[in-house]
């Protein structure tokens, strides 16, 4: 028996290719395991880092020493160094990272993973990943950033503040998987299902609701990044790729994703991700990432050595599709021009801007603003508050937090060349 997939590639139903569930491993499922054929228990293990040889994969040159700032926990994040970026593609090395559990490296081996798809389903199914790899694949590029990247840390709330430590938690990748959409419909996903859960195999159960249309939309489950396996702090083997939603929603080390008819309503969708306002009102399952662009060079901590022609470069990109325009001000937004884009422009990916800029040497407040192609455009930090419906002020306290902040970040270029976080100055 044949059944057609999404693009229109057929393949052969075999048992030995897709094994369904019985009663038994739904079970240990719900005691929190996996089981293998031979009754193992899937767990996530610590191990240690194989020696380097530099011939058997390439090392960068000792004069080049960028590298993430942070640690990677679940408290601390690890940002990328966006100021030394080139291009729109993050290395696997440099892309953020967060909620890495314990101290690492985190690894579980591929010929013990198992992907389950189950619940309101025809044909509960279980992947491994050679099967996973068998099945049609896409390669897509897209960014992932974490709804609280904007936001200051109360460590990082001095001058120089750079635009690592205020918009390092995003990556721009290539990622390689299968679309979600191939997986629920081979399982038989009923039409009652509006929601799905994706769980991973991290030692805190990390669940995460997605509605229905996006999980059938451009959800990937990718095992490969950049053109190699996923890193283990990116959720190796297998993690979720959700176009344009916030970072913690791409579930890592993932394991099973559950057909349902409602979210879940789970500890981070109800205590850490429904942003609450003075007035008791919050903003539950706000996923996308709006419009947003930053300027890297220059930016916080840099120096300008004097006068004349530099280039001003950034990043830009949209949750909600392409970027269309970017502007620069360099006078603290009182005029604005279009900045050149880099091709290629990419949907729901990082696109790089270029602006020519040649400066007298007098004080200087540089800006971008990006607007897609829905026609949002990035707003200044009043304007964000105003649309949260707090005081600027509210969202520059230590004390509060604000997800999924897009504001435009200005940088002040002093006389004598230094560039540092107007925002503060």
């Amino acid at each position: 028996m044949r059944k057609r997939i999404e693009n229109g590639t057929e393949l052969t139903s075999r048992r030995k290719f897709v094994k369904r569930l019985g009663g038994t491993a739904l079970a240990g499922l719900a005691i929190g395991g996996i089981r293998t054929a031979g009754g193992r228990t899937e767990k996530l293990e610590a191990t240690a880092s194989p020696p380097k040889d530099p011939r058997a994969y390439g090392q960068r040159s000792r004069f080049v020493t960028s590298g993430r700032l942070g640690r990677s926990s679940t408290a601390f994040p690890s940002l990328s160094p966006l100021q030394d970026s080139e291009g729109i593609i993050t290395p696997a090395a440099l892309h953020f990272t967060v909620g890495v559990p314990g101290s690492g490296p985190w690894e579980i081996d591929p010929q013990k993973q198992r992907l389950m798809i189950h619940g309101m389903v025809g044909r509960p199914l279980i992947f491994t990943m050679d099967e996973l790899k068998r099945l049609p694949s896409v390669s897509r590029i897209h960014f992932l950033e974490c709804a609280g990247n904007s936001y200051l840390r109360l460590p990082f709330r001095q001058n120089p503040v750079t635009v690592q430590h205020t918009h390092g938690m995003t990556g721009c990748s290539e990622w390689t998987g299968v679309l979600l959409s191939v997986l629920l419909r081979e399982a038989g996903v009923q039409k009652a299902a509006s929601w799905v859960v994706a769980e991973g195999s991290d030692p805190d159960k990390h669940w995460r609701s997605i509605p229905v249309e996006k999980a059938m939309d451009d959800v990937l489950v990718a095992y490969a990044q950049n053109g190699e396996p996923v890193r283990p702090e990116q959720g190796y083997p297998l993690r979720l790729v959700v176009p344009g939603w916030e970072g913690n929603i791409n579930v890592k080390w993932l394991r099973r994703i559950k057909a349902v008819d409602q979210p879940y309503m789970t500890r981070q969708e109800t205590t850490k991700y429904a942003d609450v306002r003075p007035d008791g009102k919050g903003r539950w399952f706000n996923f996308e990432m709006a419009a947003k662009s930053v300027i890297t060079f220059p930016s916080g901590g840099q120096q300008l050595p004097g006068r004349g022609f530099y280039e001003i470069r950034g990043l830009a990109w949209s949750g909600r599709g392409t970027v269309r325009k970017v502007e620069v001000s360099t006078d603290g937004g009182r005029t604005w021009t279009d900045a050149e884009l880099q091709s290629p422009v990419l949907r729901i990916a990082h696109t790089r801007f270029r602006f020519a800029w040649k400066w007298d040497g007098q004080e200087a407040l540089l800006q971008s603003r990006c607007t897609d192609d829905l026609g949002d455009t990035q707003p200044t930090m009043d304007e964000f508050a105003k649309l949260w419906g707090v005081s600027k002020d509210y969202w520059l306290s230590t004390s509060n937090f604000i997800h999924h902040c897009n504001a435009i970040q200005p940088w002040k270029v002093t006389a004598d060349g230094r560039v540092r976080n107007a925002i503060f100055s």
